[in-house]
């Protein structure tokens, strides 16, 4: 039978089906020691440890848990809980109130549905390169808004409004209308969050085009220092929400996104918010159909007992904060150790961009490969390593790579043990000898 042209499209070989396989094969020290070592997604299972035996302990749950609860957009309870958290993190100008707030099961629900709202079908939002690849996806897959990449070349990513006023003036002249601007901060995968200029200024493009500003705020609480080591100009993190917009934008172009996925290393939960204070007329749209991205009962409670414990909160970020620094610094004196060039910066986030193109040309010859992404990544993959190929995420330039580093020390060690292997194209049975001798010392992996 027939499918939908959206279907058909969407049955296409990509990626995901080596996610699947990762996901499917993990490694683990005792029961899978050949398994993979996920360095590719962004997950960070720092802080597991403390989460699981939190929400172990003060489950309790309530009858109206097995019920829809106060409805489809998340309980008054959890938004007012959220309201509480990004008040006090993000000191927003307008402080939020519960009714600001609409909770979906997860972010990509909640950029899906400011999609479906604020673009008509075919109309674009700009995405500067690179990019986190689901922001290319959210807004298209089913909403059928179009993402219009924006280039940057060899200037600042972060500094360069121009560049967004290229894109529009390039998309208008040949028919496309611009609905919005899609902005992730901190930024993913380059793990830095924009300078409060660059931020005003974008907000001013957007007033000039009539067009909304959405941020996906979803690493907020992830800014773990504000001058790293070799990076002392870093920017803080600065929400859109804590810009005072008089004379800058109408307010009502302005949405937040934010969730714990990452904050918290509750990807599982399902737990996401649309933040607008100053458009009641959106938050009425999404009414309707919040049944589609409604959050569970179950999900709803646990996030209420952990938001609802300040200093448990506190004490949970602060660490979280520590560990992702401390991991940061494995990463980046390794790839400085081995020659391996990376995007400086950094103070947000849980991954590192990498340039594994150049290194690998450098222990072989310039012209190794055609395809160096492709040829890179199938080496990572023959020693059962995973780390996420650049062209997903808009990389202008070839061979570059995002690196999750928020994984257990030890998985950490071996999945950058093995990405070297890769890059110098150890032999197989060099690789299972390697493996079987580190076994021991990956014991509590799956703890972590």
């Amino acid at each position: 039978m027939a499918l939908s042209f959206r279907a058909t499209l969407a049955a296409q070989p990509s990626n995901s089906s080596i996610i699947s396989e990762v996901l499917q094969d993990p490694l683990h020290a005792r029961d899978n020691p050949s398994g993979y070592v996920s360095l590719g997604l962004a997950e960070n299972s720092l802080m597991h440890d403390r989460l699981r035996q939190h929400v172990q302990q003060e489950f309790a749950l309530p009858e109206n848990a097995c019920t829809y609860g106060d409805g489809f957009t998340g309980s008054r309870r959890l938004k007012t809980a959220i309201s509480r958290l990004l008040n006090q993190y993000l000191n927003p100008v307008t402080p939020l109130e519960s009714d600001h707030i609409l909770v979906t099961n997860g972010c990509s629900s909640a950029l899906e549905q400011l999609a479906w709202a604020l673009a008509n079908p075919g109309e674009g939002f700009l995405l500067g390169r690179p990019y986190y690849t689901r922001l290319n996806m959210d807004p298209s897959l089913r909403a059928g808004a179009k993402v219009v990449p924006v280039d940057f070349g060899d200037s600042n990513p972060f500094g360069n409004i121009d560049a967004y006023e290229q894109a529009i003036s390039k998309a208008e002249a040949s028919g496309q209308k611009i609905a919005g601007l899609l902005l992730c901060n901190p930024h993913n995968p380059l793990g830095r969050c924009y300078p409060k200029g660059t931020l005003i200024g974008l907000l001013r493009l957007c007033q000039r085009h009539r067009i909304h500003l959405v941020s996906d705020e979803i690493y907020a609480l992830s800014v773990w220092s504000e001058e790293t080591e070799g990076n002392p100009a870093s920017a803080p993190f600065e929400s859109c929400l804590s810009l005072a917009t008089n004379d800058i934008i109408d307010p009502s172009l302005v949405h937040v996104v934010w969730g714990m996925s990452k904050d918290f290393g509750a990807n599982g939960f399902r737990v996401g918010a649309i933040v607008s204070p100053h458009n009641p007329t959106l938050r009425a749209s999404l009414l309707q159909g919040a049944i589609y991205s409604s959050i569970s009962s179950v999900s709803d409670h646990i996030a209420c007992n952990l938001l609802e414990d300040k200093a448990w909160v506190d004490a949970y970020l602060l660490e979280n904060r520590r560990r992702l620094a401390e991991h940061y610094r494995i990463v980046t004196h390794w790839a400085a150790e081995h020659g391996i060039e990376f995007e400086g910066g950094v103070n947000a986030g849980f991954f590192l961009w990498l340039n594994f193109g150049d290194a690998y040309r450098a222990r072989h010859r310039p012209d190794a490969a055609t395809n160096v992404e492709a040829e890179i990544t199938r080496a990572f993959l023959e020693v059962k390593v995973f780390v996420a190929p650049g062209s997903p995420f808009g990389a202008e330039q070839p061979g570059w790579f995002r690196l999750v580093f928020s994984v257990a020390k030890p998985a950490l060690e071996e999945g950058l043990s093995r990405i070297l292997w890769a890059l110098d194209q150890q032999s197989e049975a060099r690789f299972r000898t390697s493996t079987a001798s580190l076994v021991p010392d990956l014991v509590f992996i799956a703890m972590a």
